[in-house]
């Protein structure tokens, strides 16, 4: 086969000189490509090409004619009958029939009425009927279903016809792709403080001038595909088509995504195309009465670890199904883009269950590889970059599989992005095993340069699985129980309060600045979030109490939380201004293990972090590439950030033509304004700008 391919992948040499460790996997790309290129052929031949492909919400499910008939298309390849029921009809479950096609399809077309008008009108309940092989008879919400709802204290989601007279018309401009993406990992029902579900409307007016005053130029919406179970964070999906209706109804989104346009901010979904939840009543399990119509049949078909539902990419429908479901999410709500969740279990048949990844390359080649979920991925990346160029997309892999954020033509997946996960869990590791004088140097900037040469990586020190019941934010695990008493300017600044708040600072910047080409913070761990994260459910006495997020305490001026939201928001507005995310990665001058500090430049700063638990240091050298003179544009210790105010920004500091550390000139860091008080970190946590040369 390989050989019969040939030079398949148009630049492939181009990933080989770029790694030459993956040339004895040459033919391997070879094969992936060619299952791609298949996929893609067809389309063009078959449906007409890959435009209309991935529209094709524009005929399946329930759709209004401009003459107000309604036309009705399903994929139910195991019933014996299938037909439409609801309002209209007043339920009758028989009346309407469809009609039977190829290939597992079924349609109906409902004729308008006498005056014109729909049969079907706006806000009412429809379900599709099945009737299977065996006659049994089952009640259905389409897998095309724009708008599903839950009434009162029902356990199960009705199927509402969405079809507004007035429908949102958007008022803004997309925004252009950020050079620098620095993401606000959002969730819409617990953006207030309050102990309730929180609502579109409350996010478009509440939380997107937080997220705009804080830098951030882009919005990661999780939870956003509909999901019967609140407490799943949004990872059981059960209609992928709709937009959960428990925050508001659909153009309350529209709106929130046009409004968060207009200041600037790209906004990504959260999609979730790694598995499906199991409900069968208002989900996408057993809709016609087979285990096997939109997934795999048998214990290949579910997920040993989330008790859910594994998609069969090789199926025609399924590839339909799901890429269009990527395009309706761009084109009717004008997201910007997704965040791909559980990339690594789709890219092999183990799931990733009990896998270390080691790094070996065996490992992401071979037949443990799930090659018809890769070549899905890589469909999903062609479409998106070839019908929506502007658009971003973010692979969640903890794998590390190598070109997954290469573009297809070289014969990579075709992600702008990867997640760098490594970072968290390091951080973690970190404060739980290790004494701060024990914190090794060299091991923090591996651990965040660590990446692979030509893809692009999303670094962050903390994301919304850190914030969940069970684990600790990097806040809490720094201060703990401390933070329930001693927050307030009013209190004694205890010794762990200090130290927390000086840490948490040096972490988030440095992993900012040099863990990868985008930045991510879970909403609220900017100002140091206390406590965790945990949804109403049996468990808690179905309590909302955190299940929310305190944003009031970022604002009180007498609490220590300003602090950290003021560095954070003055860290992204500094990478605004000289855009270090989008620059080419640092050159690291400096890890010294016994002074803890490091030092390196990167897009015409100078970043020097000083991590030891109690030494400040007078005069000390840190070499640079470049002549000049520097002033300091950033510093933790400073007054307004809860620092000890150490340094003096007034000074200027020149080059010397005196090389240290392999770079050809160097700087005597400032001398601190009090050498000697033995105040904990942050003494020598600065960066500086050269303004000229000299």
């Amino acid at each position: 086969m390989a050989a019969l391919m040939g030079s398949l992948v148009p630049e492939l040499q181009r990933l080989l000189e770029k790694d030459p460790y993956l040339a004895p996997f040459e033919q391997d790309f070879q094969r992936r490509y060619g299952i791609f290129h298949h996929i893609l052929k067809s389309v063009e031949e078959s449906e007409g090409g890959l435009d209309k492909f991935t529209k094709s919400y524009l005929t399946f499910g329930v759709n209004r004619f401009v003459d107000g008939g309604i036309y009705c298309k399903e994929w139910a390849p195991g019933a014996e009958a299938v037909f439409l029921t609801g309002d209209f009809n007043n339920w009758n479950p028989f009346s309407h029939p469809y009609k039977k096609m190829d290939f597992g399809k079924w349609e109906l077309f409902i004729p308008p009425g006498p005056d014109g008008f729909s049969p079907v009108s706006h806000g009412s309940k429809l379900k599709v009927v099945i009737r299977t092989r065996s006659g049994e008879v089952l009640y259905r919400i389409s897998p095309w279903a724009r708008y599903v709802a839950r009434e009162g204290t029902n356990v199960n989601y009705d199927w509402i016809f969405w079809d507004p007279p007035n429908p949102y018309r958007r008022r803004h401009p997309v925004p252009k792709k950020p050079k620098s993406l620095r993401i606000y990992e959002s969730h819409v029902g617990i953006a207030s403080p309050e102990g309730k579900i929180a609502s579109y409307k409350n996010f478009t007016h509440n939380v997107l001038p937080k997220v705009k005053d804080l830098g951030y130029n882009c919005i990661q919406l999780m939870a956003v595909m509909e999901h019967a179970y609140y407490a799943s964070f949004g990872y059981q999906i059960t209609s992928f088509f709709a937009a959960s209706s428990r925050y508001g109804p659909p153009d309350d989104l529209k709106e929130l995504i046009d409004v968060a346009h207009s200041m600037g901010i790209t906004v990504l979904l959260d999609v979730v195309h790694s598995h499906a939840s199991k409900n069968s009543e208002d989900g996408l399990n057993n809709f016609d009465g087979t285990d096997n119509a939109f997934f795999h049949s048998g214990t290949r078909g579910v997920h040993a670890l989330w008790d859910s539902r594994l998609f069969d990419y090789a199926n025609w429908e399924v590839l339909r199904f799901l890429l269009s479901n990527l395009r309706w999410w761009i084109e009717e709500y004008a997201f910007d883009g997704f965040r791909f969740d559980g990339v690594s279990s789709m890219l092999y048949h183990h799931h990733g269950i009990g896998e270390g990844f080691s790094g070996d390359y065996n490992e992401y080649f071979g037949m443990h590889v799930d090659e018809d979920a890769l070549a899905y991925l890589v469909m999903a990346n062609y479409m998106i970059h070839f019908l929506h160029p502007e658009c971003i997309t973010v692979a969640e892999d903890v794998s590390g599989m190598p070109a997954l954020c290469c573009p297809v033509k070289e014969g990579g997946c075709g992600f702008d992005y990867r997640l760098a996960m490594a970072v968290p869990d390091k951080w973690i590791q970190i404060i739980k095993e290790l004494k701060d004088e024990d914190w090794d140097m060299g091991n923090i900037v591996f651990t965040l340069t660590n990446r692979r040469y030509g893809e692009k990586y999303i670094a962050y020190a903390e994301s919304h699985d850190q914030a969940l019941v069970g684990d600790k934010t990097l806040a809490f695990r720094l201060m703990d129980a401390e933070m329930y008493n001693y927050m307030s300017v009013l209190t004694p600044l205890t010794p762990i309060i200090d130290r927390g708040i000086q840490i948490h600072k040096m972490i988030r910047l440095i992993t900012h600045a040099l863990g990868g080409e985008g930045y991510l913070n879970f909403m609220g761990n900017e100002f140091g979030h206390p406590e965790w994260l945990d949804f109403p459910r049996k468990g808690n006495n179905e309590s909302y109490h955190y299940a929310r997020r305190q944003f009031h305490l970022a604002d009180d001026q007498l609490l220590r939380y300003r602090f950290l939201n003021d560095f954070d928001r003055d860290m992204n507005k500094l990478e605004e201004i000289f855009g270090w995310l989008s620059s080419p990665p640092a050159y690291i001058s400096e890890k010294h293990e016994s002074n803890k500090v490091i030092a390196f430049e990167r897009a015409n700063l100078l970043f020097i972090f000083n991590f030891h638990p109690s030494k400040s240091y007078a005069d000390y050298r840190v070499g640079t590439e470049k002549p000049g003179k520097f002033k300091i544009v950033l510093d933790s210790d400073a007054p307004e950030y809860g620092g000890h105010n150490r340094l003096d920004h007034n000074t200027e500091f020149f080059t010397q033509n005196y090389s240290h550390n392999n770079r050809p000139n160097s700087l005597l860091q400032p001398r601190s304004l009090n050498e000697s008080d033995g105040q904990p970190r942050g003494q020598l946590h600065t960066y500086f700008l050269e303004v000229s040369s000299v």
